[in-house]
């Protein structure tokens, strides 16, 4: 329940922020990586809580994932643009398979812990629009790219079991979303 709670009210706390009436400029970039390490943290619970199933816990059918290898070199020469374009895809592409997931799991307990991802992975995306990545989604109702848009072959993988699934979230934010977040401009030149 207190995990539910953190992630509820960091959740409120952006969307009141974000939606503070007479507010003419953008969401204040949220560069703290200590939210970041918190839905990294709720994200390996439910890692650990998958692992403890025994029953009712299995994907229906393998999903789509984003690769969560960096190649330094080859994500240092990319612009800010296309890498928050890949972790946005990246980001679209596991709410889509936690999703599935939800959808074929009956334990309670991992329903709590996967609501709890869905959530923190539209929270990530709150804080991508605070550092005004959001230039780079296609459609204003469209939380992240659909498939085919900025997401390759070789951007991807499949997963065939819910506890792999899981690991892939972890990993992908611990690499691929901390890079993105510990280098956005904004938040290098002073921002909260």
């Amino acid at each position: 329940m207190l995990h539910i709670s953190r992630g509820l009210l960091t959740l409120l706390l952006m969307l009141l922020e974000w939606t503070r009436p007479g507010r003419a400029s953008p969401l204040r970039p949220i560069c703290d990586l200590r939210v970041l390490k918190h839905f990294i943290e709720e994200a390996k619970d439910a890692e650990a809580a998958m692992l403890t199933c025994k029953e009712g816990c299995g994907l229906p059918e393998p999903v789509t994932v984003p690769q969560t290898k960096v190649d330094f070199n080859v994500w240092e020469r990319k612009n800010a643009p296309e890498q928050a374009k890949e972790v946005q895809s990246g980001l679209w592409l596991l709410s889509q398979a936690v999703g599935s997931l939800r959808g074929s799991v009956t334990d309670a307990t991992l329903h709590s812990h996967i609501d709890n991802s869905l959530r923190n992975i539209f929270s990530i995306g709150q804080v991508l629009r605070s550092l005004n990545f959001q230039v780079f989604l296609r459609a204003p109702c469209q939380e992240y790219p659909p498939p085919g848009v900025g997401v390759s072959g070789a951007e991807t993988w499949r997963v065939s079991s819910a506890s792999e699934l899981l690991q892939v979230h972890v990993n992908f934010l611990r690499g691929k979303v901390h890079l993105l977040l510990s280098n956005a401009a904004v938040c290098q030149q002073g921002g909260s």
